[in-house]
């Protein structure tokens, strides 16, 4: 397998992760449902920077820019693709920056969420591990 089709794998994974990531946070979403946690996190607000916040906004804010982030990953991943095709040995630095930063990520996951998470992330740095090996 070439670099450039790796990396095409590795931003369909990405956006498949995102998809579920932002499908994931469209409401106030617990695995328990409503609970005491969601009232008080929706009930505590507190002034901050001339706004009036809750803890719920900052968690629900906090997921709405992982998915961002996620989405800009994907793109990102789509191009370095591109220029994969023509000097794939010049994408190898950016490639390893998005195996190391999924890495992280899916040590976080593993460490601090649930399975879903980390199964991605492993899937993503693997292919993308792939793809910084890959010769062409």
């Amino acid at each position: 397998m070439t670099t450039t089709l790796l990396l095409r794998i590795a931003a369909v994974v990405s956006l498949l992760f995102t998809a579920g990531h932002t499908m994931g946070g469209r409401k106030q979403w617990s695995p328990i449902g409503g609970n005491a946690v969601l009232d008080s996190m929706t009930a505590f607000r507190f002034d901050v920077m001339g706004v009036n916040r809750s803890y719920l906004d900052f968690y629900m804010g906090f997921g709405w820019a992982i998915s961002a982030y996620l989405l800009m990953q994907t793109v990102l991943i789509w191009q370095v693709a591109s220029l994969a095709r023509t000097d794939a040995a010049r994408v190898r630095p950016m490639i390893a920056v998005f195996a190391l930063a999924t890495l992280a990520n899916g040590l976080i996951s593993w460490r601090m969420f649930f399975p879903i998470p980390t199964i991605f992330s492993a899937v993503l740095f693997l292919v993308l591990v792939a793809a910084y090996a890959a010769r062409r």
